[in-house]
């Protein structure tokens, strides 16, 4: 029998979420400085102990396993990382992504045995997609998504940032052009992730409730029944087959069901998003190579650290001092 991973409240973790590389081709304004520096090499898990760590949680009963970064598709010899993992037999592994390298990568990532794709796009107007992505291409964008599309890809999703002054006058547009192309869209309130230069969060933040009531204003949403690993509350649309998600880590906090956790690209085992408890893996792999019990043991030991629940705020006040392109999307 396989084992499990329960909490001290009886929250089944099966869920990953792996960081493969804190860099990234876009700047996001929301998910780094405009000026980083990224890791050293030597801090950065190799592939390998990715894979390593991967087949450990699979053996704890994990199921879902999705690759983030930073932006995965830098990552090089990204495919070889997706062989193996696609080899272990999960019932959902996922990649999220800006979409900018997947005309080059798709069809050799489906093959891999990818099963979905997450695609970040916060803007459909190409100026404003630059000025959020400070140096994005929307064209090479959507290129790359109908890539996928022609890969074989089925409910690839849409993940867009709405920022209130930014883009929120853009919701349903992202709503037809998600509804045109046949692809699951799922609205995410900013995550108060590092101290950005760019903007106050306080005067950004638009809610999910907010999302919401605009679609309604053009279309009906009716609860789904779907479900996914993930915190995405799910709406249908009885015109279409695309899927409308929220995720509320302010509004409508998730915790109590929430069965995640992070691996970030220096191999810490983070508990809980909004915390910064966590477990050295690496350490663990470098110092005992080879010694898979005492890997499995380590993430075992991990579980009392995952707090009830996150404690955000949208007041600019930043809890967690890292980026989000540390911890992984």
């Amino acid at each position: 029998m396989t084992e499990q991973l329960i909490d001290p409240i009886g929250r089944r973790v099966n869920y990953v979420r792996i960081s493969v590389t804190d860099r990234c081709d876009f700047r996001c304004v929301y998910c780094m400085s405009e000026e980083m520096t990224f890791l050293p090499r030597a801090q950065v898990l190799t592939l390998e102990e990715i894979a390593t760590i991967a087949r450990a949680f699979t053996e704890l009963g994990v199921e879902k396993i999705r690759l983030t970064g930073g932006e995965p598709l830098v990552r090089a010899n990204i495919t070889q990382l997706v062989d193996e993992i696609g080899a272990l037999g999960l019932a959902d592994f996922t990649m999220t992504t800006n979409g900018a390298s997947l005309r080059k990568h798709a069809r050799r990532l489906k093959e891999g045995g990818l099963t979905r794709l997450n695609v970040s796009l916060d803007s459909l107007d190409p100026a404003r997609f630059k000025a959020l992505t400070r140096t994005g291409d929307l064209d090479k964008v959507i290129d790359g998504i109908r890539a996928a599309k022609e890969a074989g890809f089925s409910r690839i999703k849409l993940n867009a940032v709405i920022l209130k002054g930014r883009n929120d006058d853009e919701v349903l547009d992202l709503v037809e052009f998600a509804r045109r192309e046949g692809l699951d869209l799922s609205f995410i309130e900013e995550m108060p992730l590092g101290d950005v230069s760019d903007h106050s969060r306080a005067e950004t933040f638009f809610s999910s409730d907010d999302v919401k009531a605009l679609i309604e204003a053009r279309y009906a949403l009716t609860p789904s029944a779907v479900t996914t690993p993930g915190p995405s509350r799910y709406f249908s649309m009885s015109d279409s087959d695309s899927r409308i998600g929220f995720i509320s880590p302010h509004s409508h906090n998730f915790c109590d069901s929430c069965n995640r956790v992070r691996v970030t690209v220096e191999g810490r085992l983070l508990l809980c998003l909004g915390n910064e408890h966590s477990v050295d893996l690496r350490a663990v792999i470098r110092r005992h190579p080879g010694d898979m019990a005492r890997l499995k043991q380590a993430i075992i030991d991990a579980l009392p650290l995952k707090p009830e629940r996150h404690h955000f705020t949208t007041d600019g006040d930043v809890q967690v001092v890292r980026f989000m392109n540390m911890t992984g999307g």
